[in-house]
């Protein structure tokens, strides 16, 4: 099969209509190309197409693959309270070195994540931050192996061969938490993000820990997997409140259940900390205006991108030379503010009447 320009010269096929005709992605051509593994049945149809077209790869083309772009993915759910100044921070560090950025928002939907690797792959990015997804792991080492630099932050999937950029997820949890002990809570609800999410884990293994060194057990119908979700936080709130023994203190493992649980407390009449003391991870500027202000722990976001942007500096400057990934943990501020107050001792209670 021959294919024509506009005024009726022979053309080479392109790797766009390779793909259109093979019925796979682009980025799937690409990997084909590049000796990359992919599925048989996706070979099998490439292959055909390419005889069917007469494709030839362009060569310049091809020896391009090894110069760098001078461009950065980033990859994300969505570009919320905490990713988008990562990228805003992210970005002018990248503008000072020359470098643009290209963001993509998969909104944790796999097969959005995998086109997201295809989009970065084909646009030849020379590195790619991104959040840790699970089930992509072949994916990854394909990027790695084939030269592109790729940094984790937010959250991990352990066993990859990449650089990593997280906070002390647990340490910070541990501390917050151990606050509420020590002004007397020992009834301390937790929502929790997505349990098969690394960074979840690691806080409420904080929260656990907290609670173990005061020698207290976890109470499971304290404990709700919220899956990071404002609305479902809403829901979990009203039914921490329905418990024969409701907690009196609450620590929420993000921003976004957070808001949901302040919007049921509102919508219910209660109030934070007269009715339920309560500690927040991520730190948001509407904690600052909220009534008493929310008590939060604090990641240091212009930190981690000044972090990330170091590895890509160093990685970018030594192609080629093999270093082992790097794994940067840092610490994250614990802001007190009202939303926290201590429990009275049973005399305490007496004394001033109170039930």
């Amino acid at each position: 099969m021959s294919t024509t320009d506009d005024i009726g010269r022979k053309r080479s096929a392109t790797i766009v209509e390779v793909a259109e005709r093979a019925g796979v992605a682009i980025g799937t051509v690409s990997r084909y190309l590049n000796g990359h593994p992919i599925r048989r049945g996706n070979r099998d149809q490439i292959e055909a197409a390419i005889a069917a077209l007469g494709y030839r790869r362009n060569a310049v083309a091809a020896a391009m693959k090894s110069d760098l772009t001078n461009t950065v993915g980033f990859m994300v759910p969505s570009l919320s309270e905490f990713h988008s100044p990562v990228l805003e921070h992210l970005s002018r560090r990248m503008r000072a070195g020359g470098r643009a950025m290209l963001s993509y928002c998969h909104n944790s939907d796999d097969a959005s994540v995998v086109e997201a690797l295809d989009f970065f792959d084909m646009h030849r990015v020379d590195c790619l931050i991104m959040d840790g997804h699970a089930g992509v792991d072949d994916r990854i080492r394909d990027l790695v192996a084939n030269g592109t630099p790729v940094i984790f932050y937010d959250n991990d999937v352990p066993g990859l061969p990449v650089d990593r950029v997280f906070v002390e997820n647990r340490a910070a949890s541990f501390r917050a938490v151990s606050h509420l002990l020590d002004i007397g809570h020992t009834r301390i609800a937790v929502l929790t993000g997505s349990t098969d999410n690394f960074s979840a884990r690691e806080r409420f293994e904080g929260y656990r820990q907290a609670l173990d060194g005061r020698g207290l057990s976890v109470d499971p119908s304290y404990v709700l997997d919220m899956h990071w979700n404002e609305d479902e936080a809403y829901s979990g709130m009203l039914r921490l409140l329905s418990l024969a023994e409701p907690p009196t203190a609450l620590f929420c493992c993000n921003y976004n259940m957070t808001f949901g649980a302040l919007r049921m407390l509102k919508e219910h009449g209660l109030k934070v900390p007269d009715d339920i003391s309560l500690v927040s991870f991520d730190d948001v500027p509407l904690f600052q205006l909220h009534d008493t202000g929310i008590t939060a722990i604090a990641q240091p976001l212009e930190k981690i991108a000044e972090s990330i942007s170091g590895i890509v500096e160093s990685r970018l400057s030594e192609r080629g030379v093999f270093h082992e990934p790097h794994v940067i943990t840092l610490n994250c501020d614990i802001i007190l503010r009202g939303s926290t107050r201590r429990m009275l001792t049973p005399d305490e209670l007496a004394r001033y009447g109170q039930k």
